[in-house]
């Protein structure tokens, strides 16, 4: 193959692997469910960092509220290694806003 691989995308239904290169996992959104707020929910969109990763750095982002206890975020550059289940962590500067979980 010449390069690393990486799973892309996991199929259930048809129990298939995706697999492709670094460049196919970059994504600059996600959705979160099963929100947790440490403060009052937002009720707008908020620029906060959200760290997906615990050995990541948080990144800028557009914090969307959602209906149903959900959220959307929109990266200002690309993340690698959304992957669903994990933490979607949201800060103001230091401070823990709260976070959900990846869809």
């Amino acid at each position: 193959l010449g390069e690393p691989r990486y799973v892309v995308r996991l199929e259930p239904e048809t129990r298939r692997v995706v697999i492709g290169t670094r460049a196919e996992l970059a994504r600059r959104e996600l959705t979160a469910r099963d929100a947790n707020w440490l403060c009052d929910p937002p009720r707008q969109p908020l620029r906060l960092s959200v760290q997906i990763r615990y050995r990541s750095a948080a990144v800028p982002a557009l914090v969307t509220p959602l209906p149903n206890n959900r959220f959307s975020v929109r990266f200002d550059e690309e993340v690698y290694g959304i992957a669903p289940g994990q933490a979607a962590v949201c800060y103001q500067a230091d401070r823990v806003l709260g976070g959900g979980w990846i869809e």
